[in-house]
């Protein structure tokens, strides 16, 4: 048990700290440069240093652990509470501390270098594809405004392409060169998805932990590859359930007075993996996806009597609870239908 509690509120430039022992008593409170802090901290003895898990926590983490100290990240929604009246940096850093005092706390995982490097990888990626989507929509609605229909989604490009190009397309030369140079705006996007795409494959085969994800059905190289960068280790979940609250996949509760009221998913979790869950559990309940399903499990009950996206949903919360199970255990997916006929 350490001496002292530090919270700090981390800015770009200016830190603010507040030390207090493990009862509450003030000790310090300090207002530091970005280089004043580092080099008080690593004078300071060990103690517990506490930050809300903002853009550079991590890399904090990272150098308060190398320098002896033990640290804990704290979801900014948990601090909030704790603020006495006035906001400011020095009640900020205050209510830090008093947060991590509470015995039913819930602290965040810290992130390694590498499952940071990994989320920038599945960022760029995410961030080129809405580019491409903005793009290729610019494209159809000045089509559209002569005379040209074409449905949404990306496989429907070629179809622009031609149109575009088309000696009989109708449209002014102005216009036409505006759409070629969205044309080859979208085609470059496509490349550089492409090169991330291959280069997140790559990286989805290169660990054990992303290789095991994609055994179980539903779940690709970037599911796979969000798994490895954003989710902490699955052993601080006490259970499948857990996991699948963390991303969101529960119903939310509005229950009082002993009766229980659930209403949709709460969508209070990690947004990118829950996504890529339900995108995965709504190829399974595709047409082609269907035919793997078997006549009497607890799929194709679902299907018969609820709609095919409350199914979707129910079934990415079942393969989160998987994929924690699969994760603690050290196993590869089994199909829990033919576990139970052997």
């Amino acid at each position: 048990m350490h001496d002292t509690m530090i919270g700090v509120d981390l800015a770009k430039n200016v830190f603010q700290l507040h030390g207090a022992s493990p009862e509450g008593h003030v000790k310090f409170r300090k207002k530091l440069t970005r280089s004043q802090f580092r080099k008080f901290m690593s004078d300071h003895p060990p103690a517990l240093v506490v930050m809300e898990a903002c853009g550079s926590a991590h890399y904090w983490t990272r150098e308060m652990t190398a320098l002896g100290h033990e640290v804990k990240l704290i979801a900014p929604q948990y601090v909030k509470p704790f603020i006495k009246r006035q906001k400011n940096d020095a009640a900020d850093a205050e209510a830090i501390v008093i947060a991590a005092r509470q015995p039913e706390m819930r602290f965040v995982e810290p992130r390694s270098e590498a499952q940071q490097a990994r989320a920038v990888l599945f960022r760029s990626r995410e961030r080129l594809v809405h580019q491409r989507t903005e793009l290729t929509n610019a494209l159809r609605s000045v089509l559209y405004e002569y005379g040209h229909v074409v449905p949404k989604g990306v496989a429907h490009q070629k179809r622009l392409k031609e149109i575009v190009e088309a000696e009989d397309n109708r449209l002014p030369a102005l216009v036409r060169e505006e759409c070629l140079d969205l044309l080859a705006q979208i085609a470059e996007k496509t490349v550089r998805i492409e090169a991330r795409t291959k280069r997140a494959n790559k990286l989805a085969s290169e660990t054990g932990f992303a290789r095991r994800v994609q055994t179980m059905p539903g779940a690709g190289p970037m599911t796979a590859l969000a798994v490895e960068a954003f989710a902490p280790d699955m052993s601080t979940f006490e259970c499948g359930r857990d996991f699948a609250a963390w991303l969101g996949l529960v119903p939310m509760q509005r229950s009082s007075g002993g009766k229980q009221r659930l209403g949709r998913v709460s969508k209070a979790g990690q947004a990118d993996i829950r996504r890529l869950l339900i995108i995965g559990a709504m190829s399974r309940l595709s047409r082609i996806g269907r035919q793997g399903i078997r006549e009497g499990s607890w799929l194709a009950k679902m299907l018969e009597r609820k709609p095919r996206m409350l199914v979707a949903i129910a079934l990415a919360n079942k393969m989160a609870r998987q994929i924690w199970a699969m994760m603690t255990k050290g196993e590869d997916y089994r199909d829990p239908a033919l576990t139970v006929a052997s």
